[in-house]
């Protein structure tokens, strides 16, 4: 038996670091629990205090094949490289050309500077593009492959 489980990042802004991965990830906005109309009749009923609501955000697969990611508001900023990151596989992997997948990687890349990430370096084999990492608008790093 597995274990349900969530990826959880913390951030500044809940809610801009998950309208971010929205886009990144092409996730939607997790529902309500179930019972519930919205997410404030959940606050409502669970009496969470007006300055807690944007607290958190979370975001779900729309196939439902991939984990729920979180966002939970914590006070201090990033200061030091994350330890666990994303890769976000567009290119098809080593077996496609190396043209395809340059290809493949600098428009995810340009796609995502639009959405408000940065590149923080580009790594090759040879004279291939193998990988770009980036950062979201929080600073987490991730990988464009």
């Amino acid at each position: 038996m597995t274990t349900p489980w969530t990826m959880t990042i913390d951030c500044t802004d809940a809610v801009r670091c998950a309208a971010f991965w929205r886009t990144a990830l092409g996730y939607e906005d997790a529902p309500p629990p179930a019972g519930f109309a919205s997410w404030e009749d959940w606050f409502d009923a669970c009496e969470v205090p007006l300055a807690e609501r944007g607290d958190g955000a979370a975001l779900v697969d729309p196939t439902g094949a991939a984990p729920r990611i979180s966002f939970l508001r914590v006070p201090e900023p990033k200061s030091v490289k994350n330890r666990l990151h994303l890769d976000l596989q567009v290119s098809g992997g080593r077996a496609v050309p190396a043209e395809v997948r340059r290809a493949r990687i600098t428009g995810e890349v340009a796609r995502l500077l639009d959405a408000g990430a940065q590149v923080l370096s580009e790594h090759r084999i040879g004279e291939d593009l193998d990988h770009v990492v980036m950062a979201d608008p929080e600073g987490n790093e991730f990988c464009v492959v």
